[in-house]
């Protein structure tokens, strides 16, 4: 039975801190693993900065935490200077090439190590289907995709990660106001997680982002959807497997996953007929019926004719090669509101795909 997050949240994260969380496999993996050994180090601190203290003040008076605690431990952070620039999007007019992303996550070594992880955790992966409608495969294919199953969870500290992007987001970004407010709110989520431990809060690791564990969710993810899925009294992302596939099914369940639908039908177009940028206006939001798809010149065979949700027409651009396409359901969107990318959302798709294949031969 799964228990209420402020019970036992606190433990496992108390544990992570110490270092009580990390596998053997996991503490030996390759560099990137988030072991305390090759922890990326920030420079300056931010106990200087007036405005980090200001926010460190807020945040202690919003959350009824200890002001002194709260201001040590944003005062302790260490500003990344890296980790900006790794926020900036691709220079316009860089062509975006599905294969070559694709062939990122889908190789032999992922594939393998999906195989692995499918069969060593089988029964949780059903249960996890029964309960909450998310199909193995996609489950896999998430864990997969963000860090071979836990080979490769970071190595920035969490806090550094965090203040970095709360206190010197890239001005240059696009929507540069709206994202630093997104980790000044994730770091905001950190500090209340971190105040119900008695661990070290310096101690976390996890992506230059500040996602972390297996799933590679963001603090507040774990404050909303992350579960004690095997209901030992605590929740361990970083090596529980059970937990982790609980808390990956729980948040697509919560973003509307709609169980026994697939994410994506092939589509072919009718030349004729065909109004692309009408169909491609909405991007990736299902926004056409089967009938209003097809009548806009769009090609659907068998079970897809049939489907009675929205549909979206999904573009994968092929660098100078012609794009490829698929008709996107409601659950293709919900893989996108894990990353907000239709690239990702169909590597863990043909990763999940390609794990189930070789299981089942």
């Amino acid at each position: 039975m799964r228990r209420p997050l402020p019970n036992v949240l606190s433990i496992a994260l108390m544990l992570a801190a110490a270092g009580l969380l990390l596998s053997p496999s996991a503490s030996s993996a390759q560099s990137g693993s988030g072991t305390r050994s090759n922890v990326v180090r920030g420079g300056v601190a931010y106990a200087s900065r007036d405005d980090a203290m200001q926010f460190a003040d807020e945040v202690a008076a919003r959350r009824n935490l200890d002001r002194d605690q709260v201001r040590a431990t944003i005062g302790a952070a260490r500003m990344l200077p890296n980790v900006p620039r790794l926020m900036l999007p691709a220079p316009t007019g860089t062509p975006k090439n599905w294969a070559i992303y694709r062939s990122r996550f889908i190789d032999p070594v992922r594939i393998a190590a999906g195989v692995r992880f499918w069969r060593n955790n089988a029964d949780t992966l059903a249960r996890a289907e029964a309960e909450y409608g998310v199909p193995p495969e996609i489950i896999v294919g998430i864990v997969g995709v963000e860090t071979i199953y836990g080979r490769n969870m970071g190595n920035f500290r969490v806090i550094d990660a965090l203040a970095t992007l709360a206190f010197d987001f890239p001005q240059a970004h696009p929507r540069a106001a709206e994202r630093q407010a997104f980790f000044r709110s994730e770091l905001e989520s950190f500090l209340g997680i971190e105040s119900r431990t008695a661990g070290d809060p310096m101690a976390p690791v996890g992506s230059y982002a500040g996602a972390m564990g297996m799933p590679q969710f963001m603090p507040s993810s774990i404050a909303k959807y992350a579960v004690d899925f095997d209901g030992d009294g605590r929740i361990d992302l970083v090596n529980d497997a059970a937990d982790v596939i609980g808390s990956v099914a729980n948040y697509f369940k919560a973003f509307g996953w709609k169980p026994g639908v697939p994410p994506i039908f092939p589509v072919r177009f009718d030349i004729a007929r065909l109004q692309k940028a009408v169909l491609l206006a909405p991007d990736i939001v299902p926004t056409f019926s089967a009938d209003s798809f097809v009548a806009g010149g769009a090609v659907l065979d068998g079970d897809a004719l049939r489907y009675p949700g929205l549909l979206a027409l999904v573009e994968l651009q092929n660098g100078d090669d012609p794009p490829s396409y698929v008709a996107g359901t409601k659950n293709f969107y919900v893989i996108t509101r894990y990353n907000w990318s239709s690239y990702y959302a169909m590597s863990v798709i043909e990763l999940g795909r390609e794990v189930r294949a070789a299981i089942e031969q």
